[in-house]
């Protein structure tokens, strides 16, 4: 199934969350937290301007991006975990 969002909404796969700390010790699932970066794989087509114009989406596929720990909706599509964001949810791109 493919996923094409609406408006200024982006669609982002999750990165892993960490299993073990820096020491070794193994985090049970209950344990690990969000994660809060992962890479953008839909972007609508922007937010609707009162004028009838599209204002672009700052991101685009491919984009590694953070976002706010509880920001967006969880949801799965063919078996793999996504998240459904505002643009205005996203806090940073990360530049390589």
């Amino acid at each position: 199934m493919e996923l094409n969002p609406l408006d200024d909404r982006i669609v982002i796969e999750p990165n892993v969350a960490e299993e073990t700390t820096a020491g070794g010790i193994v985090l049970p699932d209950t344990a690990q937290e969000k994660p809060q970066s992962g890479t953008v794989i839909a972007v609508g087509p922007g937010r609707l301007l009162e004028s009838g114009e599209r204002c672009p989406v700052a991101v685009e596929v491919g984009d590694e991006v953070l976002y706010g720990k509880y920001g967006g909706t969880d949801i799965e599509v063919s078996g793999k975990e996504v998240k459904i964001l505002r643009e205005s949810d996203i806090l940073a791109k990360i530049m390589k």
